[in-house]
């Protein structure tokens, strides 16, 4: 986001707070597809997601005068919708598996990116995609939530910290321990 749309914001902000809450639908439209995303990937029942992401918009609208401006207004909501959807998965009684108990960010990058000669084309290289995709499948929600917004959305790892409470180093480690863990799945 540039600048003048994150001003844009805070200008609407204000105006909600000063009683125009009318103009919050802006947020809903604009980043509702958004949010909706990043609670699926954490929970697989669709209902479910439609409720937590609701749930997050309401919970963003109701806290908006404690939104300090340190992230963008997405970082934010999507750090209320991460804590929303662990409250609700606690509730369930999922157990979330630790990596800690247990290098991809080239592989990602390659076998994600465009093939660019005739060799990139091969099937061992396809092989490699499905086996890769595969492996991310049967990593815990949490881990493949932190794949996704660092190598796919191309979040900074600040804004992931912030959206899940974490330090930006400890993230570092884990997605160091989840690259190992899938070159280890990858080789079974």
């Amino acid at each position: 986001m540039n600048k003048n749309h994150d001003t844009e914001e805070r200008q609407r902000i204000r105006r909600i707070l000063a009683g125009r809450s009318d103009e919050y639908g802006y947020f809903v439209r604009t980043y509702s597809a958004q949010v909706l995303d990043f609670v699926s990937r954490m929970v697989s029942d669709a209902g479910d997601a439609e409720e937590l992401a609701q749930d997050a918009f309401v919970r963003a609208f109701r806290a908006l005068g404690q939104f300090d401006g340190r992230s963008s207004w997405l970082t934010w909501v999507l750090r209320i919708a991460y804590h929303t959807t662990l409250n609700h998965l606690k509730r369930q009684r999922l157990q979330w598996l630790s990596i800690d108990d247990l290098p991809l960010s080239r592989m990602l990058r390659y076998y994600r990116s465009e093939p660019t000669t005739d060799d990139d084309l091969s099937t061992d290289r396809e092989e490699r995609i499905q086996q890769l995709d595969a492996a991310i499948d049967r990593l815990p929600a949490d881990e493949q939530l932190l794949l996704h917004l660092y190598y796919y959305d191309d979040r900074p790892l600040r804004d992931i910290a912030y959206i899940m409470d974490a330090e930006p180093g400890l993230l570092a480690t884990r997605l160091h321990r989840i690259r190992k863990k899938l070159l280890l799945m990858m080789k079974d």
